[in-house]
């Protein structure tokens, strides 16, 4: 968690929402037979390993909870739906034989195989934190256990920053009911192959995943199409104002990530603790730090320096011998099992759609 009534029906706004999305993408009246009649011939690539790799722990950060239509995480390997710069992709990853190796379909199969490997966080260094922790026994130690957690990189601001806002000041089962009904009524079926007939020529989007709302939809929504999803005015809003300006902020991934988090503050209703998270899974910086985070400040102090309750200005005074690699120290903690003294009830989280 982080950053910081209504009149109509949002149904019929919601019908037109998918009928401007499919003529988009070709889904319609006239369009299903042309699907129907695409194959889901896969493209594959193999990238040889030359260090441990947690694939599934890598890449669990992009994943939205279990019931994400996006996203797969099972011992069969790693499922994923995204927007290309070429079209929509679903990509799978697997690791076998000291490689990765990726399969992809649809019209961005071979973006998201020139990228899989920064995505798998091959192209993360683990290593940095080493000269980093000598002084420090424990994130020497919780390194040591986990050398292949690496930091993925998607190049996909869009795809990360929508689900950071609707994560704003809420819990996480909160955030996760929002992010299925929004890509269950706006996103489209990705393309992919069948699991039940493996290797059969079959329709477009058998796999069962959806891909991420198309940035011109939500931003030609209005707010109260939110509201039954859980997301008051204020996120809303927020999601639709990156949305009409999707393009230029999926042209940060060309800047550094310090210029890149300035570009999205610039947003209102973007703050510190989003543009971190986005930094994190879009340009996979090990140094972004989610300023904001109801939990994370009482973790690092906790596993630190033994201070129960934290805030910001001293996890940050904590994490100072780290920087550079202050993200890497938080994610390693995350994974670590180290939990802070409760203090207080827990926030038992609200049903925004049923006020």
């Amino acid at each position: 968690m982080g950053d910081t009534g209504c009149q109509g029906s949002p149904i019929g706004l919601e019908t037109g929402a998918r009928a401007r999305t499919q003529r988009r993408s070709g889904i319609g009246a006239a369009g299903h037979d042309r699907l129907g009649a695409m194959t889901a011939a896969a493209h594959e690539r193999t990238f040889p390993l030359t260090g441990p790799l947690d694939l599934r722990g890598t890449l669990a950060p992009l994943w939205r909870g279990r019931g994400d239509p996006t996203m797969r995480i099972g011992a069969d390997g790693v499922w994923r739906a995204t927007r290309t710069p070429e079209g929509p992709a679903t990509i799978h990853l697997a690791i076998g034989g000291g490689t990765l190796r990726a399969r992809a379909w649809g019209d961005g199969a071979g973006w998201a195989l020139d990228h899989a490997p920064a995505m798998a966080g091959l192209l993360d260094d683990p290593t940095g934190l080493d000269a980093l922790a000598t002084d420090h026994p424990l994130i020497r130690e919780l390194a040591r256990r986990r050398p292949g957690l690496r930091f993925p990189r998607t190049l996909a601001v869009m795809e990360a920053l929508v689900p950071a806002i609707v994560e704003q000041k809420v819990t996480g089962d909160e955030a996760h009911r929002a992010w299925r009904g929004l890509v269950t009524t706006y996103g489209e079926p990705a393309p992919g192959p069948d699991p039940v007939r493996a290797g059969a020529t079959t329709r477009v989007g058998a796999i069962g995943l959806r891909l991420p709302p198309d940035p011109a939809v939500l931003a030609g929504l209005p707010y109260f199409a939110f509201h039954g999803f859980g997301l008051e005015r204020r996120r809303a809003d927020t999601i639709r104002r990156v949305a009409a300006r999707a393009r230029w902020l999926e042209a940060a991934t060309d800047l550094t990530p310090e210029v890149g988090q300035a570009r999205l503050r610039s947003i209102p209703g973007v703050g510190p603790w989003t543009a971190a998270e986005v930094a994190a899974r879009a340009w996979g910086d090990p140094d972004a730090v989610s300023v904001g985070d109801y939990h994370l400040p009482s973790l690092v102090t906790w596993a630190l320096a033994r201070e129960p309750r934290g805030t910001d200005e001293r996890m940050l005074e904590l994490l100072e011998p780290f920087r550079g690699q202050r993200g890497r120290v938080i994610r390693l903690l995350e994974v670590s099992g180290i939990r802070a003294e409760r203090h207080g009830p827990r926030y038992a989280g609200r049903r925004i759609e049923r006020i």
